[in-house]
């Protein structure tokens, strides 16, 4: 239990992810739309998703998925909830 509870506790949004660093899939928090075409693009619970840069006004950042370089907005990329993970 208190694995799982830490694993909660280290859950941010992707958008907080800093450019450079990766960060695995936890959940979706999003309404139903969304979350399928966030699905259909990889973010799947467990994927990892490294922040590649960010536009100069910041929105939208640039994130790889799966192989794939994917842009989200700040709004979309803040329903998506991930865990740190040590960067190789």
């Amino acid at each position: 239990m208190q694995t799982e509870a830490k694993a909660v506790e280290n859950r941010k949004s992707l958008v907080r992810v800093p450019v450079g660093k990766t960060a695995r899939v936890a959940r979706l928090d999003t309404d139903e739309s969304i979350r399928a075409r966030l699905l259909d693009m990889g973010f799947t619970r467990g994927a990892a998703a490294t922040c590649l840069f960010e536009s100069p006004g910041g929105d939208p950042r640039a994130y790889l998925i799966r192989g794939a370089v994917v842009a989200l907005r700040g709004r979309d990329a803040a329903t998506i909830l991930v865990e740190e993970t040590e960067n190789p």
